[in-house]
């Protein structure tokens, strides 16, 4: 399996296994992916705005009234956001505290 091949597959199940999305993947969520390899966009990166998408929809006031996430497109601009402005490491490991004692598995 070439690098490109396990970057998009990584993604991709990260993705259909976060909390609040379908669980399933599309074609788009496919060619999404192949996108971000082809911006050489860090699994990192993507992994961290995962991170950080669900638990500001976890913590949201009216989280339970939110739609599912339907598309890995969802995420495009908080990976542009981490992109242009990274906040600090330390921000996402306190974040993956606060979701696991909230019960919730992220696998970033």
């Amino acid at each position: 399996m070439d690098e490109k091949t396990r970057y998009v597959a990584r993604i991709l199940d990260q993705y259909r296994t976060l909390p609040g999305t379908l669980g399933r993947v599309l074609r788009d969520d496919r060619r999404t992916a192949l996108a971000l390899h082809r911006r050489s966009i860090g699994l990192d990166v993507v992994e961290n705005a995962f991170l950080l998408a669900v638990a500001r929809r976890t913590f949201r006031s009216d989280a339970h009234t939110l739609e599912p996430i339907r598309a890995l497109r969802y995420f495009l601009p908080v990976i542009q956001e981490i992109v242009e402005a990274p906040p600090d490491p330390n921000y996402f490991t306190y974040l993956e505290s606060r979701l696991r004692s909230a019960g919730i598995e992220t696998h970033a």
